[in-house]
């Protein structure tokens, strides 16, 4: 039996692989693949400098093209959709492209994959094209149960349509510190960056008001005075790929000044270098707002055998385990709560250690790429 075609739509925000690629195209880059012994898919994305127009991703082909104007962007994806002759078109995260595609393709089975809630809202979508992408999708797939819900909060209709397939980490690259590689690899970091005798809270990610770094940052003079050995470890930059600041990250920066010792910053990291971060660290702290959808750092930390201290926000309940493979904070008393449980991670070394490994064990019962790609394999037998 010949294997179903699929052609997988990316937002073309970033070429793939890239360094600077955010969650969506790392979803991509990582799954898609894995299904490539059942099904045939093609991969359509930006074409940017130093990349081919055709290249192979993970043994998929992928096609590149301009992006710079969007609806050319999508004609042109939708004229080479139209050669490969696909059974089935995924679109990731952006249902202005069901639309689109939809048009052109009147006959086609299309998918819609959510990654967020950034496009579904009026400021990029008008209620009525959300309702109408939405319609014209045959299936909407969601990261966790708490976007399932903000899509039905929207658009009620859409909730027969609706399937979470809860996303994954390499843990094969992102070791755990209890096993020996990891434990080999964590001292060698730890000595290079000079963390030897240091407690270290990482927070890695974009700095954005959505994920809370001014919490973490107002918390920490009084874990430093509890805790004086603490370090806290900030990476990440306010774009993918960049190192241009904002007011916000320049706020962030002077709010750290008066504590050099103990708070250190560094610009965005590709994510070739993110394991070994969360790997050097001993808790990882995840402050963001409500509307984070699924929090892909949760994981790869938890990989790594560490605890978090993450808002009960979002997605993110899915994920940690409060009590059991980190803590879950109350948004309401964030800041407080926030220096609570980081301060008795950092007390205890015990305390992380049972938590870190019965992190490291959730994350491969539950969330590794495999898993993620098997659970999309099953939602074509339906």
């Amino acid at each position: 039996m010949a294997k179903l075609k699929i052609a997988i739509v990316t937002p073309g925000s970033y070429p793939i692989p890239s360094a600077g690629s955010s969650s969506v195209e790392r979803v991509v880059e990582k799954m898609v693949p894995l299904t490539a012994h059942a099904v045939e898919p093609v991969i359509y994305g930006r074409s940017a400098k130093g990349l081919g127009p055709v290249g192979q991703i993970g043994g998929v082909s992928c096609y590149r093209y301009p992006a710079v104007d969007k609806s050319a962007y999508v004609k042109q994806v939708s004229m080479s959709v139209r050669k490969h002759a696909p059974d089935l078109i995924e679109v990731e995260n952006r249902p202005g492209y069901v639309l689109a595609l939809g048009k052109n393709h009147p006959g086609a089975r299309i998918w819609l994959n959510l990654h967020s809630s950034s496009f579904i809202g009026t400021g990029t979508i008008s209620r009525e094209r959300l309702r109408a992408s939405f319609q014209r999708a045959e299936k909407i797939i969601v990261n966790s149960e708490f976007l399932r819900d903000e899509v039905i909060r929207r658009v009620p209709e859409a909730a027969p349509k609706l399937r979470v397939v809860h996303i994954g980490v390499e843990t094969e690259r992102f070791l755990s510190r209890w096993e020996l590689e990891g434990t080999l690899q964590r001292e060698r970091l730890r000595l290079q960056r000079g963390w030897a005798g240091r407690d270290v809270i990482l927070f890695m990610g974009r700095l954005i008001p959505l994920k809370g770094v001014h919490h973490l940052l107002n918390v920490m003079p009084r874990i430093i005075q509890e805790h004086p050995q603490t370090l806290l470890v900030v990476v990440g930059s306010p774009f993918y790929g960049s190192h241009r600041s904002t007011s916000y990250s320049r706020m962030l920066l002077r709010m750290g000044e008066s504590y050099r010792r103990h708070i250190q910053f560094v610009p965005y990291v590709p994510y070739t270098e993110v394991p070994d971060w969360f790997l050097a660290a001993d808790v990882a702290a995840v402050p963001s707002g409500a509307r984070e959808a699924f929090g892909l750092v949760n994981v790869e930390a938890m990989s790594c055998g560490i605890p978090v201290v993450a808002s009960r926000a979002g997605g993110i309940k899915e994920i940690v385990v409060d009590g059991e493979t980190g803590y879950l904070v109350d948004p309401e008393r964030l800041e407080m709560e926030l220096g609570d449980r980081l301060l008795q991670l950092l007390k205890d070394p015990s305390l992380r250690e049972e938590l870190g490994r019965r992190a490291r064990e959730r994350v491969e019962e539950q969330f590794t790429w495999q898993a993620a790609a098997e659970r999309w394999l099953k939602l074509l037998e339906e």
